[in-house]
């Protein structure tokens, strides 16, 4: 079982800023990144990086979060700025083997338990 472990969630005022980071085993995933949902809402892709470097961002965080990757330590980052209370969700880590565009709908091999972002107007 891959066991990856997200830190880094909490409660902030919008226009705050918040950074989430996940350890995951050292095995040599190609692509890492971060999915988060809202109580009753779907499941929404937040931002991708494969091990090449190559980023995707949903639209909705473009310009405000960056995610970031060791691939040494195995560890993912995801620096968030400018927060928004529509951001208020749960983040979950994810990877796969895969390359990042070839995974549907966030639908990683491997997830963590999440860590719980609130941004408050």
């Amino acid at each position: 079982q891959v066991q990856l472990v997200e830190s880094g969630g909490g409660s902030v005022q919008a226009g705050g800023s918040l950074r989430l980071s996940c350890e995951a085993p050292a095995f040599a995933y190609y692509c890492m990144g971060w999915f988060r949902q809202a109580p009753g809402q779907e499941r929404e892709g937040v931002a991708t990086i494969d091990r090449d470097g190559t980023t995707m961002y949903v639209d909705s965080v473009k310009g405000r979060f960056t995610v970031t990757r060791d691939n040494a330590k195995s560890t993912l980052y995801l620096q968030m700025t400018s927060l928004k209370p529509e951001d208020t969700a749960m983040y979950y880590c994810a990877t796969d083997f895969r390359r990042c565009s070839r995974i549907p709908n966030s639908r990683f091999r491997y997830s963590g338990q999440g860590t719980q972002v609130t941004v408050s107007s």
